[in-house]
């Protein structure tokens, strides 16, 4: 399932089906309906008739406005569908940028370590629980598949998918299971290479080691942030309610909408 779940498309990347966990109670997210992705600004023409067959209803673009200017997503000719923005951050990057532009020396290890510092603050930055509560909230209401993206597919839309995972009970094995898919989901090279050349163009040359951590994502990143969560609200059930306004009735929907069997 880990391979099937993975869109092969050549300009867009990380793009994948995040449905089909088993959840808790039983049933299972149904597939075909919950998409992921990094940006969109270069997907092909023939990207672009793949993308168009998904049927898709909304997408949730989880980019700074700056981030879209400097990148627009190329879309599907007629595409109509409702695609939803959030307000700009008091930070402008996205979190594995944020981390290249920090001051001290970069490293790999001074990298990871920016990265982790970055993820304990993600899940509190007010537009992101904007638009993930939006998200979720959406879903619940049942307009058809959607697709949620940032520009790498990784840091903002890996929280959103986690919180969606949470929400309805996958098991936090496999919720971690699809945040790590990002290492391996597609071309990865082709991912990097993508990655490094926004990144550079933001944070200035960057060795090799330091591009593959800023393109990459680890199980303490994740970790990191659940502790965060959990350390501030007290359970990720109670985070979810009260910063991201998911109360019983919507996860109740959010459940009936998406899952089967």
């Amino acid at each position: 399932m880990t391979l099937d779940r993975v869109l092969p498309l050549d300009g867009v990347h990380n793009f994948r089906d995040c449905g089909g966990y088993a959840v808790s109670g039983g049933g299972r997210l149904r597939r075909g309906v919950l998409w992921r992705s990094g940006q969109h600004h270069g997907a092909t023409d023939s990207d672009l008739v793949k993308i168009a067959a998904l049927g898709l209803a909304s997408v949730f673009d989880l980019r700074s406005s700056k981030e879209r200017d400097s990148h627009p997503c190329r879309r599907p000719q007629g595409f109509e569908v409702k695609v939803f923005c959030g307000e700009d951050p008091v930070r402008r990057h996205a979190p594995h940028i944020a981390a290249a532009q920090t001051p001290r020396e970069r490293t790999a290890q001074t990298t990871h370590e920016s990265l982790v510092r970055n993820y304990r603050a993600i899940c509190f930055r007010p537009e992101l629980q904007a638009m993930i509560g939006r998200y979720l909230a959406h879903l619940s209401e049942g307009h058809g598949p959607s697709l949620v993206n940032c520009m790498a597919g990784k840091d903002r839309t890996g929280i959103a998918v986690a919180m969606l995972h949470l929400a309805v009970g996958v098991h936090r094995d496999d919720v971690m299971e699809d945040y790590l898919l990002t290492n391996t989901a597609g071309d990865s090279e082709a991912r990097i290479a993508a990655g490094a050349e926004t990144i550079r163009a933001v944070a200035g040359q960057l060795d090799d080691a330091v591009l593959r951590v800023l393109m990459g994502v680890q199980p303490e990143y994740l970790e990191t942030a659940l502790e965060a969560v959990e350390e501030h609200h007290g359970s990720v059930d109670t985070y979810l309610e009260e910063a991201l306004g998911l109360d019983a009735v919507t996860r109740d929907r959010l459940r009936a909408e998406l899952l089967e069997g």
